[in-house]
């Protein structure tokens, strides 16, 4: 393991990596991808999980709600975060 990869991962743990930091040169190919692995893992853990009862009635309040409400914004929100985590 490399010096940087070693700074990476301990900088990983305390928060996260940038694109940049990933492209280091000096990074082996699998370093790389242990750390990419690693963030993707951190931001999917660290998203809020949308239940399906959730998305089921912020669906019906999309159906029910006028498109320039308040209900209808947030409701519309939680069905595209929903969407995007599967």
């Amino acid at each position: 393991m490399t010096d940087t990869f070693d700074k990476l991962k301990a900088k990983l743990a305390a928060g996260t990596i940038t694109d940049e930091e990933l492209g280091d040169s000096t990074l082996t190919d699998e370093e790389r991808i242990w750390l990419s692995a690693e963030r993707h893992d951190k931001a999917r853990s660290d998203s809020p999980q949308i239940t399906m009862e959730a998305y089921l009635e912020a669906s019906k309040k999309l159906d029910t709600s006028a498109e320039d409400s308040p209900e209808y914004a947030a409701a519309l929100k939680l069905v595209e975060a929903y969407e995007g985590q599967a």
